[in-house]
């Protein structure tokens, strides 16, 4: 065999193995994690229908330098399935699930007021749980959490549910602290009564918010929206309730509102926080599909910086330790009318949440880690007392402005944060079995809520709903 004088170099540089699914059969397949060009892509082969290949990540050194932040998974108390088939298939969570549920979903009806182009739940039949479903779910919760913290209510859009004041009351008696609402707003910006009724609960209010012009909503949402969503933050804020803006970012279309969003947010007394999220190809999703050519959560990360001239940086955003560091990054910052102040910018953030590196720092305090750590938390409670507190813990551990210092309880601060969900062609179950974000189902399970929407889960659910009418 002769061999060239000058052998040939591979294009890219080989950094790992995983398992991901085949995105014409859902097949389990081997899968290449592939560093080329300063990006990351998944690379994988299905025997039945070939290789395929998709953008993981917009930047290597991000993506690489996210692992050190992988924190130790927390166990629940009690699993509820075998191992059997293997990761995904046995989801519930088994015995092999590295992470605890840091926030529980529950989808209390799957009707909606709304046909959104890209909704990930396009399920097809109406149904609603009952009160007595969500109590048995919420009593589960309770039996596999020590003190569960965060429970979000969705749908569909939860606000038409017949019955939910009386399943917000049913989280709250369960003192389940945090409750979040994730709507589209259109029954709180035109319905003052159930406004009034909601306020005496507090939800945090999870609103989908996309962009700032009509045509980012007619795309994204099928309907000219601007004006709705502005009524409904303004009701939030009169309510005395918070809301989190959450902007599904697709490429081509709302992109450049990125830095808008974030503005706009500083501003609205009513917002606590803005959470993007790329958009993933799940469901009903219509936005042309190019695995190659997506929205990444680096992306989002550098538009930040690059749409509000610096205001914040890349370097302000950290992995989050509780799922897979890759999935998530945020932000926290102290805010007064005239200076934003992110966190990561007055404290090495490396010296308490770097759990891969071994280190000794003479600064650490026993009282800062733990703040720091429930700050960069999927658990967090944005606006809560907690977050308050940690808060306050981090602003004595620091040099602050004394009106900034002094007003942190007041809630003159922002939290950001990036969360890239997964979808047929990114699907990675070394990601997957960190999850901490899992969908809480009528027959007990715990799904990861990636493992959800990428396999026949949510089927099954619509299934037994049927059977049960």
């Amino acid at each position: 065999m002769s061999i060239s004088k000058k052998q040939a170099t591979r294009n890219h540089i080989f950094y790992e193995v995983t398992r991901s699914l085949c995105p014409v059969c859902r097949k389990v397949i081997d899968a290449q994690v592939l560093l080329r060009d300063n990006k990351v892509y998944l690379r994988k082969h299905c025997p039945d229908h070939g290789w395929h290949e998709a953008l993981v990540s917009t930047n290597v050194d991000y993506y690489v330098n996210s692992l050190k932040y992988n924190k130790p998974g927390q166990l629940p108390n009690d699993f509820a399935t075998d191992v059997d088939k293997g990761c995904p298939h046995d989801c519930g969570l088994c015995s092999e699930h590295q992470q605890h549920t840091c926030v529980g979903l529950i989808e209390i009806t799957n009707r909606c007021n709304l046909s959104c182009p890209i909704c990930f739940a396009d399920s097809g039949v109406n149904y609603d749980l009952s009160v007595k479903q969500v109590e048995d779910i919420l009593d589960r919760l309770m039996e596999t959490e020590d003190r569960p913290e965060v429970l979000q209510l969705s749908g569909g859009e939860p606000t038409i549910h017949p019955q939910i004041f009386e399943i917000i009351k049913a989280v709250k008696d369960r003192n389940i602290q945090y409750v979040m609402l994730n709507t589209n707003g259109l029954r709180i910006a035109d319905d003052p009564d159930f406004v009034k009724e909601l306020a005496k609960y507090k939800p945090a209010i999870y609103l989908q918010f996309d962009g700032l012009t009509d045509k980012t909503y007619a795309q994204i949402r099928g309907h000219e929206l601007l004006s709705v969503k502005k009524r409904a933050l303004d009701n939030i804020a009169e309510a005395g309730m918070d809301a989190v803006l959450v902007a599904s970012i697709a490429r081509g279309i709302n992109e450049d509102e990125i830095g808008d969003i974030l503005r706009f947010g500083l501003e609205h007394p009513a917002v606590r926080g803005v959470c993007y999220q790329p958009i993933t190809y799940v469901g009903r999703c219509a936005v042309e599909q190019n695995p190659l050519d997506r929205a990444t959560l680096t992306d989002v990360i550098d538009s930040i910086e690059k749409q509000t001239d610096g205001l914040f940086k890349t370097s302000d955003f950290i992995p989050m330790p509780c799922p897979h560091p890759v999935c998530s990054a945020s932000t926290i910052a102290f805010v007064d009318e005239k200076e934003v102040i992110p966190i990561p910018r007055i404290i090495d953030i490396d010296d308490y949440l770097d759990f891969i590196t071994n280190r000794s720092t003479p600064n650490i305090t026993a009282e800062l880690q733990p703040a720091l750590e429930a700050l960069w938390s999927m658990s967090l409670a944005v606006g809560s007392d907690k977050m308050a507190k940690s808060l306050e813990c981090v602003a004595c551990g620091v040099s602050l402005p004394a009106n900034l210092a002094e007003s942190i309880p007041k809630g003159s601060f922002i939290w950001i944060h990036v969360h890239g969900f997964m979808d047929e062609h990114t699907f990675d179950i070394k990601r997957l079995m960190k999850c901490c974000i899992h969908q809480l189902l009528p027959d007990g399970r715990a799904v990861p809520f990636c493992a959800y929407n990428n396999l026949p889960y949510r089927e099954q659910v619509k299934q037994s709903m049927v059977k049960r009418k």
